[in-house]
């Protein structure tokens, strides 16, 4: 399997491709954390700051629809909000006797379940477009440069470029399993389930195995090469006129729907 396959960055030559991966950063963080702080029920700044999401995607050459298609994925992983519906604040919509016990859905936690859904939707959105217009690299430089931990970055950084590698070991060994076990006992699969249960853990130890040794041996081989727990780069990440410009411009507009969404 090839890395790429694990890799989500569109290349093009688009404004938002060539603003600087630290200011693409901290728009983002900034977008999810204002998303996260505007109260229940801001249905005109929730729309605005879906605007402010529709124009970065025009801006970035993927076309409006791009991260809206893809964040539908995450939106199940929302619906565990769902017991919000039944906060004890707010007036009652409804009673709903179950026997065992009973539910009743309030106008204020109807509201908050919708507000949650919004708020995951577009923070989903704004992450699938961060990583779909900055190369892997780049983010884990300008996390870097923003002064996150170094060892978070470093592992970050190591778990993507080595996911691939171990994604191909555990293929290896399904079809090593496969071409040995194919027509034991007449089974499609091979064996008992019993028996196909002691394989599976016996791969998974071949599989830690084989990665702790693969891992000591690059390791190995990076500090023949002079590592020093610090992942470089030829980019040189400078900030342009540009790239301030756009992103106090972001940073203005969020502190705008900040201050709308308070005081409608």
């Amino acid at each position: 399997m090839h890395v790429d396959a694990f890799n989500q960055y569109h290349a093009g030559e688009s404004l938002i491709h060539h603003l600087d991966a630290r200011a693409k950063v901290v728009v983002a963080i900034s977008f999810i954390f204002s998303n996260a702080l505007l109260p229940d029920g801001s249905w005109v700044t929730f729309t605005l700051a879906w605007m402010f999401l529709l124009l970065a995607n025009e801006l970035s050459g993927l076309g409006l629809g791009f991260t809206l298609k893809r964040s539908f994925v995450a939106l199940p992983f929302a619906l565990v909000a769902g017991s919000a519906i039944f906060s004890p604040l707010g007036e009652p919509l409804a009673v709903w006797d179950l026997g065992f016990m009973t539910l009743i859905p309030t106008d204020a936690g109807v509201r908050r379940f919708f507000s949650v859904l919004i708020r995951s939707w577009l923070s989903v959105q704004m992450a699938i477009l961060l990583v779909a217009t900055t190369p892997f690299p780049d983010l884990i430089h300008a996390l870097e440069h923003l002064r996150a931990p170094r060892v978070l970055t470093t592992i970050i950084a190591f778990l993507y470029r080595y996911l691939f590698i171990l994604t191909d070991e555990a293929r290896r060994l399904l079809r090593a399993r496969e071409s040995r076990s194919a027509n034991l006992s007449g089974r499609k699969h091979g064996g008992t389930l019993w028996w196909r249960a002691k394989v599976t853990g016996n791969m998974v130890g071949q599989l830690f195995i084989r990665s702790y040794e693969r891992s000591d041996r690059i390791y190995k081989a990076m500090l023949s090469r002079g590592y020093a727990g610090h992942l470089r780069t030829l980019n040189p990440h400078i900030m342009r006129r540009f790239d301030w410009l756009i992103l106090i411009l972001s940073l203005t507009f969020l502190l705008l729907v900040q201050f709308l969404g308070w005081i409608q």
